[in-house]
Parts: structure tokens; C-alpha cells; sequence
């Protein structure tokens, strides 16, 4: 699977932010690979509670398996249209099963041992719903660092929450307890998309 790199320079922050739209209609063109690796590599840089990052990704890039998505998605067309689609979750299992990995190598042997613990012990009066719901705060944070970093790179996205959760599962082979930040289908925009209508500042800010 290949296409054509990346050739514009990156956009700052401020215009990724900016120019980003929901956009459901894309260009009929594979996702070069290397820009999509950047792009995951910038979102697993999102800030995390403890470094735990409960973020997962699920890159789908096989048509048939994204026909199936896209029923799942209640028929929404972006789900094919895109070259690509991401689905976010959050498995707070594995990280707690995978605990030492999250802590720094250069704090050494002990301290990793001690701080994996201490960890594990901060969650095991909960139940796998409540560790998954505080986790899913983490692959939330991820989610969206995944938006701006493909904007960043030329592509668009139009995050998706309206799916079948269940059905997703079973059809990416996940486990029952992972909980979804949503889904992103992802590509280079054939459509400008709807200009931003937000609040203004004075309507959402209370400042003390």
C-alpha cells in the first residue's frame, strides 16, 4: 500500500487548530504509511495520569473490514469514504496487567517494581467499569492530540462517537472491558467541510 508523502510543510498549532473541519468526504487515495506512523507517533505523546496511557489504537485500513465498520456506524458513508479509520479505546486491564512498562527505565529495577505496585493497588478496590471509565479520561486526551497531529500533516478527520460499541468489538477482536473514545476516519479532505460556529469567549468563561 503506498501513496505520495507528505510535501507541504507542517502547520503550526495554531493553524491546525484553526483549519481543522469534520470532513466526510476524502480523497480516493492510500494513506502513505510513514505520515500515518508520524501521526500515531504525535498522539501517543498526549499527557497521561501517571504515564499509565490506556490509549489503544485500532487502524483499519482493509475495505471489506471497513464496510463492516461502517455498518456498525449506523451506515454512515465516512467510515468507507476514508482511506483509513482509527478507533480509539482505552484498555485499562492490560495497562494494569503491563504496569511496569509504564514507568520510567531510568528509574531502575526497584523503583519500577515499587512504583507498578503502588499502582496496581491504587485501582483494585474498583471494578473493571470504574478503572475503565477513569482510563478512558487518558484515550480521550490521546483522541484528540490524534486530530490535531494529522491536521498538523495535511489530513482531516471527523471524529465519530455515533456506533454500535458491541458490535465493534466482536468485529476487531477486542475485549469486553475496553471502553471507546471514538472513531476517526482519516484522509486528505475532498470537501471544505462547515466553517466553525463556536460561543463566544463571554459565554463560556467565568474568569475569578
Amino acid at each position: 500500500m503506498t501513496a505520495t508523502a507528505t510535501t507541504t510543510r507542517p502547520l503550526t498549532v495554531t493553524e491546525a487548530i484553526e483549519t481543522r473541519r469534520s470532513i466526510r468526504q476524502f480523497v480516493q487515495e492510500p494513506m502513505n504509511q510513514d505520515d500515518l506512523r508520524e501521526i500515531l507517533r504525535l498522539a501517543s505523546l498526549a499527557p497521561s495520569a501517571n504515564n499509565v496511557q490506556t490509549w489503544r489504537f485500532a487502524v483499519v485500513q482493509n475495505k471489506e473490514l471497513q464496510a463492516k465498520l461502517q455498518e456498525a456506524a449506523f451506515g454512515q458513508a465516512q467510515v468507507s469514504n476514508a482511506p483509513a479509520v482509527i478507533v480509539v479505546y482505552s484498555d485499562m486491564e492490560d495497562t494494569l496487567a503491563n504496569a511496569e512498562e509504564t514507568i520510567h527505565p531510568g528509574m531502575g529495577e526497584e523503583q519500577i517494581k515499587t512504583r507498578a505496585a503502588r499502582l496496581r493497588q491504587q485501582f483494585e478496590a474498583q471494578d473493571s467499569v470504574q478503572r475503565g471509565q477513569w482510563a478512558l479520561t487518558q484515550a480521550n486526551l490521546a483522541f484528540a492530540f490524534l486530530m490535531l497531529a494529522a491536521r498538523g500533516l495535511g489530513y482531516d478527520t471527523v471524529p465519530m462517537l455515533g456506533f454500535d460499541p458491541q458490535k465493534v468489538k466482536e468485529l476487531l477482536g477486542l475485549p469486553e472491558h475496553v471502553q471507546f473514545a471514538g472513531m476517526l476516519p482519516i484522509g486528505k479532505r475532498a470537501e471544505e467541510g462547515f466553517p466553525h460556529h463556536r460561543h463566544s469567549i463571554d459565554r463560556i468563561t467565568t474568569f475569578y
